[in-house]
């Protein structure tokens, strides 16, 4: 635990907002494709930094190495999980 001087800041930090969000089935569709772009784009730019390949026309993301990439790209796959959980309890 901090010292008391930091030690709003600490919780503030450790606190997350939680939001709930309702959107229609379409506008959920989007959103979902969306992201999936997104964890594609940082897996297929992790692929270039592990071979220094990328698919013809891919523009690689900005980041510092293969092991960025794929926490970047792990966070979006944790994004959509979470999202599509939450789409099949209301199923």
């Amino acid at each position: 635990m901090p010292n008391s001087v930091n030690l709003a800041r600490y919780i503030c930090r450790a606190m997350q907002k939680i939001y709930r969000i309702q959107i229609n089935a379409h506008d959920l569709g989007q959103l979902l494709d969306g992201l999936e772009a997104r964890a594609e784009a940082w897996e297929k730019t992790a692929d270039y930094h592990r071979t220094g390949q990328s698919p013809p026309g891919f523009i690689v993301e900005e980041c510092n190495d293969a092991n960025e990439a794929v926490g970047i790209a792990n966070h979006y796959r944790s994004i959509i999980t979470k999202i599509r959980k939450q789409q099949e309890e209301q199923l």
